[in-house]
């Protein structure tokens, strides 16, 4: 399962219509990369893929590989408009380690 928390659909939201893109979904993933090995992924995509698991959130539609699910599974994205912190955050029950800046991880 992945949760999003009001602020965050709520940006979300805000993105996909200032795109012009409101039927489309968000992509959640993880890559190789970042201080600790692993880094989160964010983008909007217009179809699911054969192979996604798929999630409907607050109105807004999640897409997650299954790769990237192994370490997504139960994490929850959340939104800040805070002046130095603000944006996207996760918080991953999976994670060993974490980056200071958060966008990066170890599971």
């Amino acid at each position: 399962m992945i949760k999003l928390t009001q602020p965050a659909a709520d940006e979300v939201r805000r993105l996909l219509n200032n795109e012009s893109k409101t039927d489309w979904g968000l992509r959640v993933g993880v890559t190789g990369g970042g201080c600790s090995g692993l880094q989160y992924t964010l983008a909007f995509d217009e179809k699911p893929r054969h192979d996604d698991t798929i999630f409907e959130i607050l109105d807004v539609k999640v897409f997650v590989d299954p790769k990237s699910y192994l370490f997504l599974n139960g994490i929850e994205l959340d939104f800040s408009t805070d002046l130095l912190n603000g944006g996207f955050k996760f918080t991953n029950p999976n994670a060993d380690r974490t980056c200071s800046c958060g966008t990066s991880f170890s599971a």
